[in-house]
């Protein structure tokens, strides 16, 4: 597991040598600076994750530093040092945001356990998911509730929202955290492959198998092994996985012993697995395993107040390192905070890469932004969604492909296709009819021949 990253800013360099002597003593990664103003060089260079600050120092104080790097990163975590008799700064330190202080001289043991009280910080979900939206609210409740639970989840949502990452905070907030958290997209590797990369294999058992090689499934024992993509899991592999599940034991390729693991299993999709469970593309017995718990995250559409803080965090992400200051102009800006973005937080953070890197004199204009956003946007104030072909449009193909995408994009779920067009449920369902779409008795629907 990666060492922990701390930056001591002091102006006194025996100050810096003693706290640098007794964190590194810990095992932490220290790197040091003598000013405010070195330390944010520092921390535009790369991510720290704890700032450990003295509070009265020349030039810039640790309570500017404290509250540059508020403005900076909000995860990062600082704690104040302060002379006796500054005690009032070093409170107006924890309105402004800092995780603790101590008062000089200070105790080995006290400085320690502060430090490791902070640290543990970073298994908060604050520090890892940029939401502010009642709808993700509700994941970070129930993550931190689930999260110390040894069962499996099952983490559900669109392409691009993000269920790495709750993985991923699961992993900080169970009491695995100090174990590994190893991941694999099961629709990244080839079905022939993707055996011996969860389970290993021995020397020999199949061509190319050179030398013995450990799985996934082993090298995250007593950790966190997080499944992506489980929908696209070929079945004879389900079987294998499901045994895994249930016995806690494997057998690598070609092997001809079990092998005792203690992982806990995440699993990811954006596909209906109860769909495929009824079409015989997924099995019951291991859906209902990975399916103990379950986590449903909201499409970005659907907590558009979380926008304005994406933006902002992929900016600063993407030009951390640098001395640019990235400015939005208005008609993009309402662009980025307008669009439906149907490939969710990945998208966002990908137009905004790309825009960063083209933009001129640091102002992201529409012209930097993909062309998939912009074409059939009108960025003028008038506020129509989509631009109108001067040669015109067939309206009922453009309505047909509206409603097609919208029912593909939920797996032919009328309701939530409803929610999508802005519908009520008995519009969507009269449109269907007009286009000549039957309706299942599941509330699914299947496009008539022609």
């Amino acid at each position: 597991m990666a060492r922990k990253s701390i930056l001591v800013v002091d102006d006194e360099k025996s100050q810096r040598e003693i706290l640098e002597m007794i964190l590194s003593g810990e095992g932490y990664d220290v790197t040091t600076a003598s000013s405010g103003e070195a330390a944010m060089k520092f921390v535009a260079d790369r991510r720290f994750d704890l700032v450990l600050t003295d509070l009265k120092m020349t030039g810039m104080s640790g309570l500017d530093l404290l509250k540059e790097l508020t403005n900076f990163d909000k995860s990062i975590i600082v704690i104040l040092l302060t002379a006796h008799g500054s005690v009032d700064s070093a409170v107006d330190a924890l309105r402004l945001g800092a995780f603790d202080y101590l008062q000089k001289p200070y105790d080995k043991a006290k400085l320690l356990e502060t430090v490791s009280r902070a640290l543990k910080k970073l298994s908060t979900l604050d520090a890892e998911i940029v939401s502010v939206s009642p709808e993700m609210d509700k994941v970070k409740k129930l993550i931190l509730k689930i999260a110390k639970s040894n069962s499996t989840v099952l983490i559900r949502g669109e392409s691009g929202t993000g269920k790495e990452l709750i993985a991923r905070s699961m992993h900080k907030n169970s009491l695995r955290t100090d174990e590994t958290f190893q991941a694999v997209n099961c629709a990244a590797i080839n079905e022939n492959l993707l055996e011996s990369e969860l389970f290993g294999h021995e020397k020999g058992s199949f061509t190319g198998a050179v030398a013995e090689k450990k799985g996934l499934f082993e090298i995250a024992n007593n950790g966190t092994l997080f499944l992506d993509e489980i929908g696209e899991l070929d079945i004879a592999l389900q079987a294998k996985l499901l045994r895994a599940l249930q016995e806690k034991e494997i057998r690598r390729v070609g092997g001809i012993k079990e092998i005792e693991i203690d992982v806990r299993v995440l699993a990811a999709t954006n596909r209906d697995l109860l769909k495929m469970v009824e079409e015989k593309r997924f099995r019951e017995d291991l859906y209902y395993r990975l399916n103990v718990l379950s986590i449903e995250i909201p499409p970005l559409r659907e907590r558009r107040t979380d926008l304005p803080v994406l933006i902002d965090y992929f900016v600063k992400k993407h030009t951390r390192g640098t001395e640019r200051k990235i400015t939005l102009a208005p008609d993009a800006k309402r662009l980025l905070t307008d669009y439906t973005y149907p490939g969710n937080v990945r998208q966002l953070e990908s137009a905004l890469e790309r825009a960063i890197l083209l933009c001129e004199n640091d102002t992201v204009t529409l012209d930097d932004l993909p062309p998939e956003m912009t074409q059939g946007t009108n960025p003028s104030s008038s506020g129509d969604l989509f631009k109108l072909p001067a040669d015109g449009v067939n309206f009922e193909d453009v309505e047909r492909s509206l409603i097609m995408q919208a029912m593909d994009r939920t797996d032919n779920n009328i309701t939530k296709s409803a929610k999508l067009l802005g519908l009520t449920f008995r519009t969507l369902q009269y449109r269907l009819e007009k286009f000549g779409v039957k309706k299942d008795g599941d509330g699914t629907v299947d496009e008539e021949e022609a």
